[in-house]
């Protein structure tokens, strides 16, 4: 896995190139939901012009709309969106056979229209999300006399996480016994890895032990057998009891030895505490 390949966890989902994948239409409504709400939106608008622009044509071609300027794409437009829309002002009315069918087409058409945006725009309101925040780098130091890996985690919300669970994978390139070489993943055991509650930052450990997958590692070996770390966190929203979920990955660079990460709580002189977030990846040489 070298620096300039795709990760787990890309913030780009065109940062991968995927081939060979069948389509589906399916597929469209669910790149809609992880789609930011600009794009849906500016989506949902060009579909709105789009179909009345259409529909325009086939009024102005028709000609039977009333008080309407005969050949006028704009006053066909403009009663295409009354028509789509219901509002209905009353001055454009379809005066001919041909203008009545296309208004029961156009109609028909704006209702499946009206029921997938809502459809789509509760979805996206409802869909649970989380703003857990990871640590830009891992470190590895003694803690407590034990090499251990750690990384941060905290929740930027204001409110809890309930029966938060880490999960850490470390893949990396093995060859098996018939020389094939294969990415595997390994559960890194954590020294706790559920967080009953958790209201601020939490800091993830893996205590570097004789049979650890880490025991001897070093840059060099890290990058050689192009060992990532994939980290996972899941647990339910304290205010809308929804599950959410989160996670990132590291690189071996990104895996730093012989140092820790600073403090970021102290107590202010009324006993409150202080949580400085400017020191979140701020790492320091351990002693």
């Amino acid at each position: 896995m070298t620096n300039n390949e795709p990760r787990l966890f890309a913030d780009d989902p065109r940062a991968t190139v995927v081939v060979g994948v069948p389509r589906r239409a399916s597929d469209f409504y669910h790149s809609l939901l992880r789609a930011s709400w600009l794009r849906t939106l500016l989506l949902l608008a060009s579909a709105f012009l789009l179909v009345n622009v259409v529909f325009a044509f086939a009024y102005a071609e028709a000609g039977g709309v009333a008080n309407a300027r005969r050949g006028s794409l704009l006053d066909a437009f403009f009663f295409s969106v009354q028509t789509l829309s219901t509002v209905g002002y009353g001055e454009l009315r379809p005066a001919t056979p041909t203008a009545n069918w296309l208004v029961v087409a156009e109609l028909i058409c704006g209702v499946v229209m009206l029921g997938g945006a809502t459809g789509l725009v509760i979805a996206k309101f409802t869909r649970p999300t989380s703003r857990i925040l990871f640590s830009k780098f891992a470190a590895i130091a003694p803690l407590d006399g034990t090499p251990t890996l750690t990384f941060r985690v905290a929740n930027a919300r204001r409110n809890l996480i309930v029966s938060a669970d880490v999960h850490v994978l470390l893949i990396r390139t093995e060859h098996t016994r018939e020389g094939q070489l294969l990415y595997r993943m390994h559960d890194l055991p954590l020294v706790r890895s559920r967080v009953p509650i958790m209201t601020r930052t939490y800091l993830v450990q893996h205590a570097i032990t004789p049979g650890s997958l880490l025991d001897g590692a070093t840059p060099e070996s890290l990058k050689r057998d192009e060992v990532q770390l994939a980290v996972t966190i899941t647990g339910m929203d304290g205010t809308t009891s929804q599950t959410i979920y989160a996670g990132t990955d590291y690189l071996d660079h990104e895996i730093r030895f012989g140092v820790r990460f600073a403090d970021m709580m102290s107590e202010l002189p009324d006993g409150r505490l202080r949580i400085d977030y400017s020191r979140f990846d701020e790492l320091l040489p351990a002693p």
